[in-house]
């Protein structure tokens, strides 16, 4: 275990070396903003693959990959996320962002789920699928998995169409809020409520213009804090009903709790902190929440360095092209609807 974990560790290192490193690299020549664009995840789960194969070819995987302490790591991560939003924000400021969220989380995600369905998904990626589309992307699907016992796996796949996803809009939306000629603010709203990576929204965001961001964040933000609801909905959905065998006693609320999973409870608890917090101190208070969110990355960085370790092609062949199919047609209908939505409820909104 403690050579798993320092390998986790080593990778980890690695990543944040490169995350802060390569666009300094790359400053000068024609891949200047793409380095500057690839976020984190990309480099860990890269470098966790190659860390996987290695291991594997070397016969450690047995030995060490008790070390790999996903679920810890994802866990802390998310809970430190709470930090970063701030609730009285949201309430006082971001009237429509709320109301866009309300219709794009879960519209999107019986979307989704509907979709997965026809094409034959296995019950629990269609609820990982569904909640990484609809909401927030990797950290959903984690919440998710949490939720319905996912396979790591199919955690695994569902985090790799994420970033696949993910990478290219940052560049995409942008460019065609400019074709399209859309206002700043409607321009924010729709990145905000589409790109599935919280990271890749502040990227786009930037792109536009800072109004854009600040409006990408808030309704980013807003769909993140739609979390915990997906949480108790799943879990709920799958205790009573996809796991109830047949003449069984009614599971209780025990059987409930027992598989709901705890940290989204951090999650809301850390905001509700940071919020009471920030508006006792003001600006004062931005550099310790500055230290929250350096701490949640390094925790999200070891998750997805674990997560490219414990993955393993021969696990995912039988999943075949209706993931992907079912994402890119998620991806799709999100992009047109949140469209829809942020043109209606931001049309004439200052900042």
């Amino acid at each position: 275990m403690a050579l798993g974990v320092l390998i986790v560790l080593v990778l980890g290192a690695a990543t944040r070396f490169l995350e802060q490193n390569v666009p300094e690299w790359a400053a000068d020549t024609a891949f200047a903003e793409v380095a500057a664009a690839v976020e984190y995840p990309v480099y860990a789960i890269v470098l966790g693959l190659l860390g996987g194969l290695a291991i594997t070819l070397t016969g450690l995987r047995d030995k060490v990959a008790d070390g790999f302490r996903t679920e810890f790591f994802i866990k802390t991560g998310l809970v430190l996320l709470g930090a970063s939003i701030n609730l009285s924000v949201i309430a006082r400021a971001a009237g429509p962002a709320i109301a866009q969220a309300l219709i794009v989380v879960p519209t999107v995600f019986l979307f989704t789920w509907w979709l997965a369905g026809r094409l034959g998904l296995d019950e629990k990626l269609r609820a990982l699928l569904s909640s990484a589309v609809s909401i927030c992307g990797v950290s959903a699907a984690i919440t998710a998995a949490g939720a319905v016992r996912a396979r790591r796996e199919q955690l695994a796949y569902t985090a790799s169409l994420v970033i696949l996803f993910a990478l290219p809009s940052i560049f995409l939306l942008p460019w065609l809020a400019d074709v399209l000629n859309l206002s700043t603010p409607v321009a924010g709203a729709w990145i905000g409520g589409n790109i599935d990576t919280t990271a890749a929204v502040a990227a786009a965001g930037a792109l536009v213009g800072e109004e854009a961001l600040q409006i990408a964040a808030v309704v980013k933000s807003t769909q993140n804090v739609l979390m915990g609801l997906v949480a108790v909905a799943l879990t709920a959905y799958f205790t009573y009903r996809v796991e109830r065998t047949p003449g069984s006693a009614r599971p209780g609320l025990g059987a409930l709790w027992t598989r709901f999973p705890k940290f989204v409870l951090g999650f809301i608890l850390a905001s509700v902190v940071a919020t009471i917090y920030l508006n006792q101190v003001g600006d004062a208070g931005a550099d310790t929440i500055g230290v929250v969110n350096d701490l949640r990355t390094w925790f999200l960085i070891l998750a997805f360095v674990s997560i490219g370790l414990e993955f393993r092609l021969t696990r995912l062949r039988e999943a075949g092209w209706k993931p992907i199919a079912v994402f890119g047609g998620a991806a799709v209908f999100n992009l047109a609807l949140a469209l829809l939505l942020a043109s209606l409820l931001f049309r004439g909104f200052a900042v």
